[in-house]
Formats: structure tokens, sequence, C-alpha cells
């Protein structure tokens, strides 16, 4: 019925790790780990997106601008846009989309 996990305080720091945290027909977040110098390669999201990172550094670049966004900041992206994120390091984000 309710369920405490420790999903994200576990998922290790191994170049790129993403994990479905949940997914509805209206909802879904993804977990990311990304390792420092580690990339994220360039892709679209299918949905309009927030950006929360949770601990670490990372670079989001769109539109040929890049964003320098650390721990407990928030960042809102469109769908269709290709986009993609390199760490500074060792860092974990989610994708609330």
């Amino acid at each position: 019925m309710y369920t405490v996990s420790d999903q994200i305080k576990n998922q290790e720091y191994n170049k790129l790790q993403v994990n479905k945290l949940v997914k509805t027909d209206a909802l879904e977040i993804l977990n990311i780990s990304l390792e420092k110098d580690a990339i994220f390669p360039e892709h679209t999201a299918p949905t309009d997106a927030q950006l929360i990172v949770l601990e670490g550094k990372i670079i989001f670049h769109i539109n040929g601008n890049s964003y320098f966004i650390s721990g407990q900041q928030h960042f809102s992206f469109p769908k269709d846009v290709p986009h993609w994120v390199s760490a500074e390091e060792n860092s974990k984000f989610l994708i609330i989309r």
C-alpha cells in the first residue's frame, strides 16, 4: 500500500544511469545519475519537462546555450527541442514530465 524506497539514494554513479520512479498515463518521473565528466547524449523530450538537481552540478545544453544547474535548483524545458547534459561532478537529478 505505502512504500518508502531508497532507489534514488542507492543509484550508483556509473557513467549514465536512468531509472523510472513513476510511470502513469499522466506523469513520468525519471531518476538520473551522471558520473563526473559523463554525458547524457543529445535527445528530445516527448513532453514539456521539469528538471530538479538533487545533488552535484550539471550543464544543460539547449538551443546553443549552456545552463549551469546545481543541487536543489530547478530548470524547465520544452518538448521536441534537442538538448544534452554533461556532469561537472557526480550528479543526481529528476526529470518530471
